[in-house]
């Protein structure tokens, strides 16, 4: 089957070569695109079965942050950051002459999407969060930053997807050996020397190490610029970086918000469960 999308490239400010997933949807459709961001140490692999589907009837851009996948990885590991990632998205946007879309955003991508909204409002037509929100919980950052940058490599598939069944079983206690190596085979790649190894620059952490670059400050208020904006808030009844109490909060801020719980799922959902797909498809059946 012939691939839906075409692999493009953009130049950062400071010279990367940057990779994104153009989906064109259907010709001559005038509705608003789907920009999908994606989490700490992922990739636009993990947006493929979702965008596939928006794309019957709009553009899709899967944007890659730089140090992931194919983009390029940045020679100064402090540009491993949310406000540079958003950075590098709103220059994107500007050569493409978008200025309205829907965004998609899981943990990380939810951060840049807050930070884009407080940046200029009023251009999201409607926006998923994906288990991320102003207050990010202690627990699962320490959780991550016990993983990332780790470095670990794998002899063949079926190692990699124990190796991550081992990290991340806590989260997806009910997945299988299938699932799990389809997770292996969306975060990970051959390298050169043959071995496993994760999709991403290993000095990411790095910055997410220091006080306030995991998570931005004062997310509040740029979650504020989202107010009556149709949103779905997506959660993991199993998150430990989104807690109930900030989802209540969050609804009371923006009354447009629509909250969806995975059960026995943790940080993140994939976005490909059957009553997340369709919560997204009905929300973006009224964006234009």
């Amino acid at each position: 089957m012939a691939a839906t999308y075409e692999d493009r490239f953009w130049t950062s400010s400071d010279g990367l070569n940057l990779h994104y997933r153009n989906y064109p949807g259907p010709e001559g459709s005038t509705l608003c695109p789907v920009l999908c961001m994606h989490g700490l140490t992922r990739n636009a692999r993990d947006f493929a079965g979702l965008a596939e589907a928006l794309s019957a009837t709009r553009r899709v851009i899967v944007t890659e942050m730089r140090g992931r996948g194919a983009s390029d990885y940045a020679p100064d590991s402090d540009t491993y950051s949310p406000v540079t990632y958003v950075a590098d998205v709103e220059k994107l946007l500007a050569e493409q002459g978008i200025t309205r879309f829907v965004a998609i955003g899981t943990s990380m991508g939810g951060l840049m999407t807050m930070l884009m909204a407080h940046g200029a409002p009023g251009r999201m037509a409607a926006v998923v969060m994906n288990d991320i929100g102003p207050v990010v919980d202690a627990e699962g950052l320490a959780r991550i930053s016990g993983y990332v940058g780790q470095g670990r490599s794998y002899p063949t598939w079926v190692h990699a997807a124990r190796g991550i069944a081992e990290a991340h079983g806590a989260a997806f206690p009910d997945y299988d050996i299938d699932q799990w190596l389809e997770m292996a085979k969306r975060t990970m790649v051959v390298t050169q020397n043959g071995r496993i190894s994760f999709d991403y620059d290993m000095a990411i952490a790095e910055p997410f190490a220091k006080p306030g670059n995991a998570a931005p400050a004062n997310l509040w208020l740029a979650f504020e610029a989202l107010r009556d904006v149709p949103m779905l808030l997506v959660r993991g009844g199993l998150s430990d970086l989104l807690s109930a109490d900030t989802v209540t909060q969050m609804g009371v801020r923006n009354p447009a918000m629509r909250t969806i719980t995975v059960p026995r799922v943790g940080h993140a959902p994939t976005l490909d469960e059957p009553e997340v797909r369709a919560a997204i498809l009905d929300l973006l059946d009224g964006v234009g």
